[in-house]
């Protein structure tokens, strides 16, 4: 049976990747597919862990080559998604979780009507700047233009399936563990997981 394809994003500072860790401890049976960015690595990031870190020049011989499942420019950085981390896994049955921004949503929504997206949402505007000046990882500069893209981002909230507001964390990582779980009970992914089943209890009864 094919693996089912999440979608998670979120504007910057709203506590997707603490979320989505969080998450996938409590549910090994979704992967992590590892971005591919162009951006500098940030102080305690590793290579291959949180992103692949690549050249633009080499993220862009990428694209050319057709070796995204998606991509998108995001705060002046190539992010994206290398067909090579999501097509074999959801083939082998594995469920696969994508932690990318809106754009990269829209063109795997494309690609694959199934998948099922979340969109996280910080509880107000002052929680947002608190949390990226918390991180202490960014210049002023760089957390102003983040503030100014994260009202764009959020407009885009309702081209998802589910939303979270990230105001207790604990909560937050629940409803996203309740979002996995009521989404492998759907009625054809229950349809192929029991088929079996099925067809033994709608079977008609045989006659003596």
């Amino acid at each position: 049976m094919r693996g089912t394809l999440y979608i998670v994003a979120a504007p910057s500072g709203a506590g997707k990747s603490s979320i989505v860790n969080a998450t996938l401890a409590r549910d090994p049976q979704i992967s992590l597919s590892i971005s591919f960015t162009s951006r500098a690595m940030r102080p305690g990031e590793e290579n291959g862990k949180h992103y692949h870190f690549v050249s633009a020049a080499e993220f862009e011989r990428m694209i050319g080559d057709g070796d995204f499942f998606e991509h998108a420019l995001v705060h002046g950085d190539w992010k994206g998604t290398a067909r090579q981390s999501v097509e074999p896994q959801l083939a082998a049955g594995q469920d696969v979780l994508l932690e990318i921004d809106w754009q990269g949503a829209r063109q795997v929504r494309e690609k694959v009507p199934g998948a099922v997206s979340v969109f996280i949402l910080p509880p107000s505007r002052q929680a947002l700047d608190e949390r990226m000046r918390k991180r202490g990882q960014d210049s002023e500069a760089v957390i102003a233009q983040r503030l100014a893209a994260a009202r764009e981002e959020m407009l885009h909230y309702d081209e998802f399936d589910y939303v979270i507001v990230n105001e207790d964390f604990d909560i937050a990582v629940g409803e996203m563990c309740s979002i996995f779980a009521a989404s492998r009970l759907r009625l054809a992914a229950q349809q192929r997981r029991h088929a079996g089943l099925i067809d033994s209890l709608l079977a008609p009864e045989s006659t003596p």
